[in-house]
Protein backbone atom coordinates (compact mmCIF):
# COMPACT_ATOMS: atom_id res chain seq x y z
CA UNK A 1 0.00 0.00 0.00
CA UNK A 2 1.07 3.59 -0.68
CA UNK A 3 2.24 5.18 2.48
CA UNK A 4 -0.05 7.72 4.52
CA UNK A 5 1.92 10.88 3.04
CA UNK A 6 1.22 10.00 -0.70
CA UNK A 7 -0.93 13.05 -1.75
CA UNK A 8 -2.95 9.91 -4.11
CA UNK A 9 -3.34 7.77 -1.23
CA UNK A 10 -6.73 7.78 0.67
CA UNK A 11 -7.30 6.12 4.49
CA UNK A 12 -10.27 4.43 5.12
CA UNK A 13 -11.60 2.11 8.27
CA UNK A 14 -12.74 -1.48 7.03
CA UNK A 15 -16.38 -1.55 8.42
CA UNK A 16 -18.77 -4.41 7.39
CA UNK A 17 -17.18 -7.28 5.54
CA UNK A 18 -18.28 -10.55 3.93
CA UNK A 19 -17.17 -13.08 1.46
CA UNK A 20 -17.61 -11.08 -1.52
CA UNK A 21 -18.26 -7.02 -0.73
CA UNK A 22 -17.15 -4.89 2.11
CA UNK A 23 -17.79 -1.58 3.79
CA UNK A 24 -14.84 1.17 4.06
CA UNK A 25 -15.47 4.33 6.24
CA UNK A 26 -13.56 7.47 5.01
CA UNK A 27 -12.17 10.13 6.85
CA UNK A 28 -14.96 12.81 6.01
CA UNK A 29 -17.57 10.03 6.25
CA UNK A 30 -17.07 8.70 2.98
CA UNK A 31 -18.74 5.41 2.16
CA UNK A 32 -18.13 3.35 -0.47
CA UNK A 33 -18.30 -0.72 -1.21
CA UNK A 34 -15.03 -2.39 -1.83
CA UNK A 35 -14.16 -5.98 -3.25
CA UNK A 36 -13.12 -8.31 -0.22
CA UNK A 37 -10.51 -9.84 -2.79
CA UNK A 38 -8.80 -6.22 -3.10
CA UNK A 39 -8.28 -5.92 1.10
CA UNK A 40 -4.40 -6.60 2.22
CA UNK A 41 -4.37 -10.30 3.69
CA UNK A 42 -5.44 -10.40 7.38
CA UNK A 43 -7.61 -6.97 7.21
CA UNK A 44 -10.72 -7.67 9.20
CA UNK A 45 -13.45 -5.36 10.60
CA UNK A 46 -11.50 -2.51 12.15
CA UNK A 47 -8.60 -2.39 10.08
CA UNK A 48 -7.33 0.40 8.45
CA UNK A 49 -6.15 1.03 5.24
CA UNK A 50 -4.63 3.21 2.40
CA UNK A 51 -5.74 2.96 -0.98
CA UNK A 52 -4.59 4.68 -3.91
CA UNK A 53 -5.06 5.19 -7.95
CA UNK A 54 -2.77 5.96 -10.51
CA UNK A 55 -3.84 6.32 -14.34
CA UNK A 56 -2.19 3.66 -17.02
CA UNK A 57 -1.55 6.14 -19.87
CA UNK A 58 0.74 3.54 -21.71
CA UNK A 59 -2.20 0.77 -21.15
CA UNK A 60 -4.48 3.03 -22.75
CA UNK A 61 -2.56 3.77 -26.05
CA UNK A 62 -1.79 -0.11 -26.64
CA UNK A 63 -5.83 -0.90 -26.47
CA UNK A 64 -6.69 2.31 -28.64
CA UNK A 65 -4.62 1.17 -31.35
CA UNK A 66 -5.58 -2.69 -31.33
CA UNK A 67 -9.26 -1.41 -31.60
CA UNK A 68 -8.63 0.86 -34.30
CA UNK A 69 -6.77 -2.10 -36.45
CA UNK A 70 -9.69 -4.16 -35.47
CA UNK A 71 -11.82 -1.21 -37.71
CA UNK A 72 -9.23 -1.23 -40.32
CA UNK A 73 -9.74 -4.90 -40.97
CA UNK A 74 -13.59 -4.72 -40.92
CA UNK A 75 -13.62 -1.92 -43.52
CA UNK A 76 -11.29 -3.73 -45.44
CA UNK A 77 -12.78 -7.06 -45.69
CA UNK A 78 -17.09 -5.31 -45.59
CA UNK A 79 -16.88 -1.98 -46.43
CA UNK A 80 -14.52 -1.50 -50.14
CA UNK A 81 -15.25 -5.10 -51.53
CA UNK A 82 -18.68 -5.31 -53.23
CA UNK A 83 -20.20 -7.46 -55.47
CA UNK A 84 -19.15 -7.02 -59.16
CA UNK A 85 -21.83 -5.61 -61.53
CA UNK A 86 -22.56 -8.47 -64.19
CA UNK A 87 -21.43 -8.11 -67.88
CA UNK A 88 -24.51 -9.18 -70.32
CA UNK A 89 -23.38 -10.50 -73.55
CA UNK A 90 -24.57 -12.13 -76.45
CA UNK A 91 -23.54 -15.65 -77.55
CA UNK A 92 -26.02 -16.68 -80.66
CA UNK A 93 -28.93 -15.17 -82.26
CA UNK A 94 -31.11 -16.94 -84.36
CA UNK A 95 -34.73 -16.45 -86.06
CA UNK A 96 -36.62 -17.27 -82.74
CA UNK A 97 -34.12 -17.76 -80.24
CA UNK A 98 -31.36 -15.61 -78.29
CA UNK A 99 -28.59 -16.94 -75.82
CA UNK A 100 -26.95 -14.35 -73.48
CA UNK A 101 -23.64 -15.38 -71.10
CA UNK A 102 -21.89 -13.32 -68.72
CA UNK A 103 -19.21 -14.07 -65.81
CA UNK A 104 -19.50 -15.77 -62.78
CA UNK A 105 -21.74 -13.88 -60.12
CA UNK A 106 -18.69 -12.31 -57.49
CA UNK A 107 -20.58 -11.32 -54.35
CA UNK A 108 -17.51 -10.08 -52.36
CA UNK A 109 -19.28 -10.35 -48.46
CA UNK A 110 -22.66 -9.96 -49.30
CA UNK A 111 -25.44 -12.71 -49.72
CA UNK A 112 -27.58 -13.43 -52.79
CA UNK A 113 -31.14 -12.21 -53.12
CA UNK A 114 -32.08 -13.04 -56.57
CA UNK A 115 -30.69 -12.86 -60.42
CA UNK A 116 -33.11 -11.57 -62.59
CA UNK A 117 -33.56 -11.19 -67.21
CA UNK A 118 -35.57 -8.74 -67.84
CA UNK A 119 -36.75 -7.80 -71.52
CA UNK A 120 -37.78 -4.32 -72.65
CA UNK A 121 -38.10 -3.52 -68.90
CA UNK A 122 -39.89 -5.76 -67.92
CA UNK A 123 -39.36 -8.98 -65.36
CA UNK A 124 -38.94 -12.50 -67.45
CA UNK A 125 -37.61 -14.80 -65.45
CA UNK A 126 -35.49 -15.76 -62.52
CA UNK A 127 -31.90 -17.40 -63.39
CA UNK A 128 -31.55 -21.00 -61.91
CA UNK A 129 -28.69 -21.75 -60.11
CA UNK A 130 -27.33 -18.46 -60.08
CA UNK A 131 -23.87 -19.41 -58.66
CA UNK A 132 -23.03 -21.46 -61.22
CA UNK A 133 -25.23 -20.49 -64.07
CA UNK A 134 -23.72 -18.65 -66.70
CA UNK A 135 -25.61 -18.63 -69.37
CA UNK A 136 -29.52 -18.79 -70.81
CA UNK A 137 -31.43 -19.42 -73.87
CA UNK A 138 -34.83 -17.44 -74.47
CA UNK A 139 -36.84 -18.80 -77.04
CA UNK A 140 -40.29 -17.85 -78.91
CA UNK A 141 -39.29 -14.53 -79.98
CA UNK A 142 -40.40 -12.72 -83.35
CA UNK A 143 -38.49 -12.72 -86.77
CA UNK A 144 -36.53 -9.40 -87.27
CA UNK A 145 -37.22 -8.19 -84.11
CA UNK A 146 -35.68 -6.05 -81.77
CA UNK A 147 -35.37 -6.63 -78.08
CA UNK A 148 -34.12 -5.13 -75.24
CA UNK A 149 -32.19 -7.30 -72.40
CA UNK A 150 -30.62 -6.90 -68.82
CA UNK A 151 -29.40 -8.18 -65.86
CA UNK A 152 -30.40 -7.62 -62.37
CA UNK A 153 -28.43 -8.72 -59.28
CA UNK A 154 -29.74 -8.62 -55.90
CA UNK A 155 -27.52 -8.91 -53.15
CA UNK A 156 -27.82 -7.80 -49.31
CA UNK A 157 -25.28 -5.17 -50.08
CA UNK A 158 -27.62 -3.57 -52.70
CA UNK A 159 -28.92 -3.89 -56.38
CA UNK A 160 -26.48 -4.11 -59.10
CA UNK A 161 -27.99 -3.97 -62.33
CA UNK A 162 -25.89 -4.61 -65.65
CA UNK A 163 -25.67 -3.47 -68.90
CA UNK A 164 -28.37 -3.09 -71.36
CA UNK A 165 -27.87 -4.37 -74.39
CA UNK A 166 -30.05 -4.49 -77.52
CA UNK A 167 -30.06 -7.16 -80.36
CA UNK A 168 -32.65 -8.32 -83.15
CA UNK A 169 -33.97 -11.32 -84.51
CA UNK A 170 -32.02 -13.03 -88.37
CA UNK A 171 -34.23 -12.97 -90.93
CA UNK A 172 -35.15 -16.36 -92.93
CA UNK A 173 -32.22 -15.33 -95.31
CA UNK A 174 -29.53 -15.37 -92.12
CA UNK A 175 -28.28 -18.39 -91.90
CA UNK A 176 -25.22 -17.51 -89.51
CA UNK A 177 -27.19 -18.76 -86.28
CA UNK A 178 -27.27 -22.30 -87.18
CA UNK A 179 -24.91 -23.77 -84.49
CA UNK A 180 -24.81 -27.63 -84.87
CA UNK A 181 -23.73 -30.86 -83.35
CA UNK A 182 -22.01 -33.68 -85.59
CA UNK A 183 -23.09 -37.29 -84.48
CA UNK A 184 -22.10 -40.38 -86.50
CA UNK A 185 -22.48 -39.19 -90.26
CA UNK A 186 -21.52 -42.66 -92.24
CA UNK A 187 -20.63 -41.09 -95.24
CA UNK A 188 -16.88 -38.81 -94.35
CA UNK A 189 -17.60 -37.27 -98.12
CA UNK A 190 -21.23 -35.67 -96.72
CA UNK A 191 -19.44 -34.84 -93.68
CA UNK A 192 -17.46 -32.75 -94.79
CA UNK A 193 -19.63 -31.35 -97.76
CA UNK A 194 -21.82 -30.33 -94.30
CA UNK A 195 -19.06 -28.53 -92.60
CA UNK A 196 -17.37 -26.95 -95.60
CA UNK A 197 -21.10 -25.53 -96.34
CA UNK A 198 -20.96 -24.55 -92.87
CA UNK A 199 -18.20 -22.45 -92.87
CA UNK A 200 -19.34 -20.95 -95.99
CA UNK A 201 -22.80 -19.28 -94.06
CA UNK A 202 -20.62 -17.94 -91.25
CA UNK A 203 -22.46 -21.19 -88.98
CA UNK A 204 -21.12 -23.17 -85.83
CA UNK A 205 -20.56 -26.66 -85.37
CA UNK A 206 -19.56 -28.84 -82.30
CA UNK A 207 -18.78 -32.14 -81.51
CA UNK A 208 -21.04 -31.51 -77.98
CA UNK A 209 -24.12 -30.04 -77.26
CA UNK A 210 -23.99 -26.42 -75.86
CA UNK A 211 -26.96 -24.24 -74.70
CA UNK A 212 -26.83 -22.75 -78.18
CA UNK A 213 -26.82 -25.58 -80.41
CA UNK A 214 -29.90 -25.78 -82.80
CA UNK A 215 -29.73 -28.93 -84.72
CA UNK A 216 -27.89 -32.56 -84.26
CA UNK A 217 -26.45 -34.11 -87.65
CA UNK A 218 -26.08 -37.68 -87.93
CA UNK A 219 -27.25 -40.33 -90.15
CA UNK A 220 -27.37 -42.78 -87.49
CA UNK A 221 -28.38 -42.72 -83.86
CA UNK A 222 -25.64 -45.02 -82.92
CA UNK A 223 -22.12 -43.68 -81.45
CA UNK A 224 -19.60 -45.39 -83.61
CA UNK A 225 -19.83 -46.55 -87.23
CA UNK A 226 -18.90 -50.50 -85.57
CA UNK A 227 -22.95 -49.39 -83.69
CA UNK A 228 -24.09 -47.90 -86.75
CA UNK A 229 -23.66 -51.30 -88.50
CA UNK A 230 -25.07 -52.70 -85.32
CA UNK A 231 -28.17 -50.79 -85.73
CA UNK A 232 -28.83 -51.93 -88.90
CA UNK A 233 -28.82 -55.43 -87.66
CA UNK A 234 -29.70 -55.96 -83.61
CA UNK A 235 -30.09 -52.42 -82.63
CA UNK A 236 -27.40 -50.77 -81.26
CA UNK A 237 -27.19 -48.23 -78.01
CA UNK A 238 -27.87 -44.79 -79.38
CA UNK A 239 -24.94 -42.21 -78.82
CA UNK A 240 -24.99 -39.67 -75.49
CA UNK A 241 -25.36 -36.59 -77.25
CA UNK A 242 -28.41 -38.24 -79.54
CA UNK A 243 -29.69 -39.08 -76.02
CA UNK A 244 -29.47 -35.30 -74.92
CA UNK A 245 -30.43 -34.09 -78.42
CA UNK A 246 -33.64 -35.71 -77.91
CA UNK A 247 -34.27 -34.94 -73.71
CA UNK A 248 -33.66 -30.99 -74.72
CA UNK A 249 -36.16 -31.42 -78.00
CA UNK A 250 -32.84 -30.55 -80.55
CA UNK A 251 -34.76 -31.42 -83.93
CA UNK A 252 -32.40 -34.24 -85.09
CA UNK A 253 -31.99 -33.94 -89.34
CA UNK A 254 -29.52 -35.60 -91.59
CA UNK A 255 -26.55 -33.39 -93.16
CA UNK A 256 -28.59 -33.10 -96.62
CA UNK A 257 -30.76 -30.12 -94.54
CA UNK A 258 -27.53 -28.54 -94.22
CA UNK A 259 -26.89 -28.59 -97.67
CA UNK A 260 -30.04 -27.35 -98.37
CA UNK A 261 -29.53 -24.35 -96.68
CA UNK A 262 -26.33 -23.97 -98.41
CA UNK A 263 -27.82 -24.05 -101.81
CA UNK A 264 -30.83 -21.85 -101.27
CA UNK A 265 -28.94 -19.36 -99.19
CA UNK A 266 -32.00 -19.08 -96.56
CA UNK A 267 -33.50 -21.41 -93.53
CA UNK A 268 -35.54 -24.30 -95.15
CA UNK A 269 -37.94 -26.40 -92.73
CA UNK A 270 -36.71 -29.13 -91.61
CA UNK A 271 -39.97 -31.81 -91.47
CA UNK A 272 -38.14 -33.61 -94.83
CA UNK A 273 -34.85 -33.89 -93.46
CA UNK A 274 -35.60 -35.77 -90.27
CA UNK A 275 -33.62 -38.39 -89.01
CA UNK A 276 -35.03 -41.86 -91.64
CA UNK A 277 -36.91 -39.81 -93.47
CA UNK A 278 -36.02 -39.72 -97.71
CA UNK A 279 -34.24 -36.47 -98.22
CA UNK A 280 -35.60 -33.91 -101.01
CA UNK A 281 -38.89 -35.03 -100.40
CA UNK A 282 -42.01 -32.64 -100.46
CA UNK A 283 -43.70 -31.45 -97.07
CA UNK A 284 -46.08 -33.70 -95.96
CA UNK A 285 -45.37 -36.98 -98.16
CA UNK A 286 -42.51 -38.62 -96.77
CA UNK A 287 -40.79 -36.47 -94.26
CA UNK A 288 -44.10 -36.91 -92.73
CA UNK A 289 -43.58 -39.92 -92.03
CA UNK A 290 -40.89 -39.68 -89.85
CA UNK A 291 -42.95 -37.85 -87.63
CA UNK A 292 -44.51 -40.25 -84.28
CA UNK A 293 -48.13 -41.21 -84.88
CA UNK A 294 -50.69 -41.18 -82.39
CA UNK A 295 -51.73 -44.81 -80.32
CA UNK A 296 -55.38 -44.31 -82.17
CA UNK A 297 -53.72 -44.71 -85.66
CA UNK A 298 -50.73 -46.75 -85.14
CA UNK A 299 -52.69 -49.49 -83.17
CA UNK A 300 -55.13 -49.08 -86.75
CA UNK A 301 -54.39 -51.46 -89.38
CA UNK A 302 -55.99 -50.40 -92.82
CA UNK A 303 -56.12 -53.42 -95.07
CA UNK A 304 -55.22 -53.06 -98.26
CA UNK A 305 -57.52 -51.71 -101.12
CA UNK A 306 -58.67 -54.13 -103.89
CA UNK A 307 -61.56 -53.57 -106.32
CA UNK A 308 -64.94 -54.82 -105.32
CA UNK A 309 -67.48 -55.74 -107.83
CA UNK A 310 -70.45 -52.94 -108.12
CA UNK A 311 -73.64 -53.84 -106.23
CA UNK A 312 -71.83 -55.59 -103.86
CA UNK A 313 -72.02 -54.45 -99.87
CA UNK A 314 -68.53 -55.13 -98.18
CA UNK A 315 -67.43 -54.58 -94.43
CA UNK A 316 -63.84 -53.39 -93.60
CA UNK A 317 -62.06 -54.87 -91.28
CA UNK A 318 -61.51 -52.34 -88.63
CA UNK A 319 -64.10 -49.78 -87.41
CA UNK A 320 -63.58 -46.71 -88.07
CA UNK A 321 -65.17 -43.60 -86.24
CA UNK A 322 -67.57 -42.57 -88.92
CA UNK A 323 -71.61 -42.21 -89.08
CA UNK A 324 -73.57 -45.16 -89.65
CA UNK A 325 -74.75 -45.40 -93.23
CA UNK A 326 -78.33 -44.50 -94.11
CA UNK A 327 -80.35 -47.75 -94.43
CA UNK A 328 -83.25 -48.22 -96.77
CA UNK A 329 -86.73 -48.42 -95.35
CA UNK A 330 -88.20 -51.89 -96.29
CA UNK A 331 -92.02 -52.44 -96.41
CA UNK A 332 -92.92 -54.69 -93.18
CA UNK A 333 -95.20 -57.36 -94.15
CA UNK A 334 -99.01 -57.16 -93.23
CA UNK A 335 -99.77 -58.73 -89.49
CA UNK A 336 -95.94 -58.84 -88.84
CA UNK A 337 -95.59 -55.25 -87.56
CA UNK A 338 -92.84 -54.97 -85.55
CA UNK A 339 -90.15 -52.52 -83.74
CA UNK A 340 -86.77 -54.68 -85.31
CA UNK A 341 -86.50 -56.11 -89.00
CA UNK A 342 -83.97 -58.38 -90.18
CA UNK A 343 -84.71 -60.76 -86.90
CA UNK A 344 -83.52 -64.20 -87.49
CA UNK A 345 -86.65 -66.65 -87.44
CA UNK A 346 -86.30 -70.28 -85.97
CA UNK A 347 -86.13 -73.09 -88.24
CA UNK A 348 -89.80 -74.55 -88.03
CA UNK A 349 -90.62 -70.86 -89.18
CA UNK A 350 -88.33 -71.11 -92.03
CA UNK A 351 -89.88 -74.84 -93.45
CA UNK A 352 -92.67 -74.00 -92.54
CA UNK A 353 -92.44 -70.88 -95.09
CA UNK A 354 -94.31 -72.03 -98.51
CA UNK A 355 -94.84 -68.79 -100.47
CA UNK A 356 -92.65 -68.65 -103.82
CA UNK A 357 -91.70 -65.49 -105.22
CA UNK A 358 -92.10 -64.85 -108.57
CA UNK A 359 -88.77 -63.37 -109.14
CA UNK A 360 -85.46 -61.81 -107.83
CA UNK A 361 -87.28 -58.73 -106.73
CA UNK A 362 -89.62 -60.39 -105.09
CA UNK A 363 -87.52 -62.74 -103.25
CA UNK A 364 -85.54 -59.60 -102.19
CA UNK A 365 -88.57 -57.76 -100.89
CA UNK A 366 -89.61 -61.04 -99.08
CA UNK A 367 -86.45 -61.65 -97.45
CA UNK A 368 -85.69 -64.97 -98.97
CA UNK A 369 -82.76 -66.65 -99.96
CA UNK A 370 -82.52 -70.21 -102.16
CA UNK A 371 -80.81 -73.04 -100.16
CA UNK A 372 -78.95 -75.77 -102.45
CA UNK A 373 -82.28 -77.96 -102.98
CA UNK A 374 -83.99 -75.57 -104.19
CA UNK A 375 -85.95 -74.53 -101.79
CA UNK A 376 -86.95 -70.62 -100.15
CA UNK A 377 -85.83 -69.82 -96.82
CA UNK A 378 -85.59 -66.58 -95.02
CA UNK A 379 -82.86 -64.55 -94.84
CA UNK A 380 -81.09 -64.33 -91.34
CA UNK A 381 -79.55 -61.61 -90.76
CA UNK A 382 -78.88 -59.81 -87.19
CA UNK A 383 -81.67 -57.82 -85.79
CA UNK A 384 -81.64 -54.19 -86.44
CA UNK A 385 -83.80 -51.12 -85.41
CA UNK A 386 -86.46 -50.11 -87.84
CA UNK A 387 -86.58 -46.97 -88.21
CA UNK A 388 -89.36 -46.58 -89.77
CA UNK A 389 -91.36 -48.43 -87.31
CA UNK A 390 -94.70 -46.73 -86.20
CA UNK A 391 -97.10 -48.11 -84.09
CA UNK A 392 -100.03 -49.45 -85.90
CA UNK A 393 -103.27 -47.02 -86.67
CA UNK A 394 -106.49 -46.73 -84.62
CA UNK A 395 -109.24 -49.82 -85.45
CA UNK A 396 -111.53 -48.71 -88.03
CA UNK A 397 -114.29 -49.11 -85.75
CA UNK A 398 -116.23 -45.95 -83.85
CA UNK A 399 -115.27 -45.77 -80.39
CA UNK A 400 -117.81 -46.32 -77.60
CA UNK A 401 -118.60 -42.76 -76.62
CA UNK A 402 -120.64 -42.03 -73.39
CA UNK A 403 -124.07 -40.82 -74.22
CA UNK A 404 -124.70 -37.09 -74.13
CA UNK A 405 -128.40 -36.15 -73.97
CA UNK A 406 -129.87 -34.68 -77.05
CA UNK A 407 -130.37 -31.06 -77.45
CA UNK A 408 -133.71 -29.59 -78.92
CA UNK A 409 -133.76 -28.33 -82.04
CA UNK A 410 -132.97 -29.48 -85.89
CA UNK A 411 -131.16 -32.92 -86.03
CA UNK A 412 -127.25 -32.19 -87.14
CA UNK A 413 -125.37 -32.52 -89.91
CA UNK A 414 -123.82 -36.23 -90.46
CA UNK A 415 -120.38 -36.47 -91.33
CA UNK A 416 -118.51 -38.82 -93.42
CA UNK A 417 -118.90 -41.82 -91.08
CA UNK A 418 -122.64 -41.33 -90.46
CA UNK A 419 -122.75 -39.99 -87.13
CA UNK A 420 -124.24 -36.70 -85.81
CA UNK A 421 -121.86 -33.86 -85.29
CA UNK A 422 -122.71 -32.68 -82.31
CA UNK A 423 -122.94 -35.93 -81.03
CA UNK A 424 -118.85 -36.30 -81.33
CA UNK A 425 -117.07 -35.86 -78.27
CA UNK A 426 -113.06 -34.92 -77.86
CA UNK A 427 -111.45 -35.71 -74.81
CA UNK A 428 -111.40 -31.71 -74.03
CA UNK A 429 -114.85 -31.64 -74.32
CA UNK A 430 -115.27 -34.24 -71.42
CA UNK A 431 -115.39 -32.89 -67.63
CA UNK A 432 -113.92 -34.92 -65.21
CA UNK A 433 -115.40 -34.39 -61.72
CA UNK A 434 -112.64 -34.50 -59.20
CA UNK A 435 -112.35 -37.33 -56.71
CA UNK A 436 -114.23 -37.24 -53.36
CA UNK A 437 -112.10 -35.88 -50.73
CA UNK A 438 -110.84 -38.37 -48.33
CA UNK A 439 -111.19 -38.75 -44.38
CA UNK A 440 -107.89 -38.74 -43.01
CA UNK A 441 -108.47 -42.14 -40.30
CA UNK A 442 -108.55 -41.03 -37.04
CA UNK A 443 -106.11 -42.11 -33.99
CA UNK A 444 -107.01 -44.29 -31.55
CA UNK A 445 -106.68 -41.94 -28.85
CA UNK A 446 -109.55 -40.31 -30.70
CA UNK A 447 -111.65 -43.26 -31.26
CA UNK A 448 -111.30 -44.01 -27.78
CA UNK A 449 -112.41 -40.04 -26.57
CA UNK A 450 -115.43 -39.95 -28.98
CA UNK A 451 -116.42 -43.43 -28.14
CA UNK A 452 -117.01 -42.51 -25.05
CA UNK A 453 -119.88 -40.36 -25.60
CA UNK A 454 -122.21 -43.05 -27.52
CA UNK A 455 -124.55 -44.72 -25.05
CA UNK A 456 -123.14 -48.43 -24.49
CA UNK A 457 -126.13 -49.37 -22.12
CA UNK A 458 -126.40 -50.72 -18.72
CA UNK A 459 -124.00 -52.41 -17.33
CA UNK A 460 -124.53 -56.42 -15.90
CA UNK A 461 -122.52 -58.31 -13.31
CA UNK A 462 -121.26 -61.50 -14.61
CA UNK A 463 -120.56 -63.87 -11.57
CA UNK A 464 -117.01 -65.65 -11.80
CA UNK A 465 -118.55 -69.37 -10.16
Amino acid sequence: MPSKTSPDSFTFTVGKLDAGMAILLGERAHLIEFPSILLPPGATTGSIVNIAVHQNHAEEKRREADFWELQDNILGEFGKAIPAVPDLQVRNVTQTSITLEWPTVQLATAKLRSLDIYRNGQRLAAIPSPMTNTSTKLSGLEINTEYSFQLILRTTAGVFPSNLIRVRTHTMTDTSGICVCFGNVQDPALLEDAKLALREMKARWSDKIQIDTTHFVCTTPAATPTGAQAAGNSGGSPGIEYQRALQLSIPVVQPHWILACHSEKKMIPIASYYLGATPNTPLGSAGMSNRPQSMSQASLSHPPTTPQPPNKQTTPSYRASMPAPARQATATPPNQASAFVNQPTSARQLESTTEEPGDEADADRLKLERTASGEWKRKSRSGTMNREFKFPPTPSSPPVMPEVPAKKGPPAPLTENGLAAESLVTPSSIEVPPPPPVEKERSFSNISLESGEDDVGDTVDIPLN
